[in-house]
């Protein structure tokens, strides 16, 4: 039978022939390609601006670049993400400090939240609370009321990692539109809903902030005579369309024509790929209810777009290991995948991170996940081979 990895991309011809049609144009690199994907993305979600990169790491790190956060300032990351969600915070000098997350869904709360703001509160002192990422773990939104209403209290800023969401819409609206925060991040990496090959955004609705991203993405560079500071090289001389300033350090984060050719053909096909994994997902759970096998999931809103389908298993009560069931749903021809070890338990974060403490609720959901396949080309029957293949293997 069709090996089912646990993720893959979905390319249409119409998307291979806009790559195409990229190749043949005179831009391959920065080119028109880079606006009309950032005004279509940004329209797509329903934000002002979108300012795309070269991946999702570099837009996390551009946004953190973007909020001039230094060593004196803390920010708050949950445990469960992808280990660039805090790396974004060292990248720039600043302090992490790890907050727990609810065990079913890897999802930060507000206690949770809480927790880690009383923490430097109380220890820290000379350090400055500057800011949250909260994570859209697997494609379920972060409720960000009470984080809103708390970092205005403080001056602090909110960075969504919207790497797995983009589609969903959450209490705040589509995620992207940053209601409530300060900037979005988006990774479009071949397993995620749309792809750009490699590839990354940040959306925000402030104007300012979108200028320095798209400064701080190409060295730090700046090509328009009317926001020029001073070159002092050889005066009216220095007038010519040659003539750019270097203003900030910056870095090579762009995202080339062609993989924005790919995006723009991709953003085409969201709607067609968020009712798609909903309607798996919808399969999934159907087949779960009438398996009666000892597998949770946790329901999400109707508006949802899942990028996992991860699951909840307790292999110590089955008396086997997450390895030995991952073994025996390859040999069954099925990939499974595991999101993700805690990152406060990396050994660079054992010596890196502030206010180290054990998170329960963490560890446990690492203890039980299991991220099943879910991608746009599976069949309508895959999700039940899958769960019956689970229920032979359990």
């Amino acid at each position: 039978m069709t090996f089912l990895p646990y993720g893959r991309q979905s390319i249409s011809e119409a998307d291979i022939a806009a790559v195409a049609e990229a190749l043949r144009s005179d831009f391959l690199t920065t080119g028109p390609l880079v606006d009309r994907f950032e005004k279509a993305l940004a329209e797509a979600v329903g934000a002002a601006e979108a300012v795309v990169v070269s991946n999702g790491t570099a837009a996390l790190h551009l946004a953190m670049m973007t909020e001039q956060v230094s060593k004196c300032c803390v920010v708050i990351v949950p445990a469960i993400t992808f280990a660039a969600s805090a790396n974004c915070v060292a990248y720039c000098g600043a302090e992490v400090v790890f907050a727990d997350v609810d065990p079913m869904t890897g999802l930060i709360t507000d206690d949770s939240f809480d927790e880690a703001l009383n923490i430097i509160a109380r220890d820290y002192h000379g350090h400055r609370f500057a800011g949250v990422i909260p994570v859209h773990y697997a494609g379920r939104p972060v409720d960000l009321r009470h984080l809103r209403t708390v970092c205005d209290e403080y001056g602090a800023f909110i960075i969504e990692d919207a790497c797995h969401a983009i589609g969903t819409v959450g209490p705040q609206g589509p995620v992207g539109s940053c209601q409530s925060s300060n900037m979005a991040c988006f990774s479009f990496h071949p397993v995620k809903t749309l792809t750009t090959g490699e590839g990354g955004a940040v959306t925000t609705n402030d104007p300012v902030l979108a200028a320095r991203l798209r400064t701080l993405r190409s060295h730090g560079i700046e090509r328009d005579p009317d926001h020029f500071v001073g070159l002092h090289y050889d005066g009216e001389g220095d007038a010519g369309p040659w003539v750019y300033e270097q203003q900030c350090l910056g870095y090579n984060y762009r995202l080339p024509d062609i993989n924005c050719a790919l995006g723009l053909s991709q953003l085409k096909r969201l709607p067609e790929f968020a009712a798609r994994r909903k309607a798996l997902v919808r399969a999934y759970k159907a087949a779960l209810d009438q398996s009666n096998i000892p597998v949770r999931w946790t329901q999400s809103g109707d508006d949802t777009v899942f990028h996992l389908f991860a699951v909840n298993i307790d292999f110590a009560a089955l008396g086997t290991t997450r390895a030995r069931v991952m073994a025996g749903l390859r040999d069954r021809g099925i990939g499974s995948q595991v999101h993700y070890i805690p990152v406060h338990r990396q050994p660079y974060w054992q010596h890196h991170a502030l206010g180290k403490r054990d998170l329960p609720g963490a560890d446990a959901f690492y203890q039980g996940t299991l991220s099943l396949p879910l991608y746009a080309e599976m069949r309508d029957e895959d999700p039940a081979r899958v769960i019956s293949a689970l229920s032979e293997v359990l």
